[in-house]
């Protein structure tokens, strides 16, 4: 059975958290903070955590960056402050998976867990598959194993950035506005900050440029969003 560890220090959120996860069938473990998250995650290995940022002891983004620095690429989902794309952007930095917004909607949660969920599965599949290939110049995707690779080396993203590169590679040379690009890589109409777009974007060229230190596919057009240059 699936197991998710929900963390948060209200209780009240984390009853919500509990059943909703229960609700879909997953086997569920809880903790108040962030000290009993890493306990947790020693003892009985989760395939997803999902995190409130702010905890006493021991805050989300600290569990995040432990993990991130030990080598441990544990899906992760961090609860964010509506008001506060700060939260966002600096999970980002941290190597967060994906982020959902308080007040959240538990239809949204599930769906974006169900995503890392799949990604895993893929990872863990060791039998015939079925490509789905995406190729433009030196830039190849693997649908089915969430891999881009840029001249033949394969960069580490998260599902969302993933999302993203494939939204660019399959609409070469159209504009595409933040909202847009948010739709594509999450598959909802949750509201996400314009600068909050424009980390993923500053992330996304970043890892390309490890690669190859003269990318320039990812094109800003100034009032409008971005577009993936021919």
């Amino acid at each position: 059975m699936t197991r998710i560890l929900v963390v948060d220090d209200d209780q009240s959120v984390l009853d919500v958290l509990v059943m909703a996860c229960e609700d879909e069938g997953f086997e569920v473990t809880s903790a108040c903070d962030g000290q009993q998250a890493l306990v947790c995650i020693a003892n009985t290995r989760p395939d997803v955590m999902i995190s409130d940022v702010n905890m006493p002891k021991l805050d989300g983004f600290s569990v995040c960056r432990r993990l991130r620095e030990s080598g441990d690429d544990l899906p992760i989902i961090l609860l964010t402050s509506r008001d506060n794309d700060i939260d966002e952007a600096l999970g980002l930095e941290l190597g967060a998976d994906d982020f959902v917004a308080k007040p959240f909607s538990t239809r949204v949660l599930m769906a974006r867990v169900k995503a890392l969920l799949r990604r895993q599965e893929i990872k863990k599949s060791d039998g015939p598959r079925q490509v789905d290939l995406l190729e433009l110049g030196p830039i190849r995707i693997d649908a089915e194993t969430m891999d881009v690779q840029l001249n033949e080396q394969s960069l580490s993203l998260t599902v969302t950035e993933f999302r993203l590169v494939e939204a660019f590679v399959r609409r070469p040379g159209i504009v595409l506005s933040r909202d847009r690009l948010m739709e594509l890589a999450r598959g909802d109409d949750s509201i996400v900050a314009d600068r909050i777009v424009d980390t993923y974007v500053r992330r996304l060229r970043r890892k390309f440029e490890t690669i190859d230190a003269s990318f320039d596919r990812i094109e800003t057009v100034i009032g409008a969003g971005y577009r993936w240059k021919r």
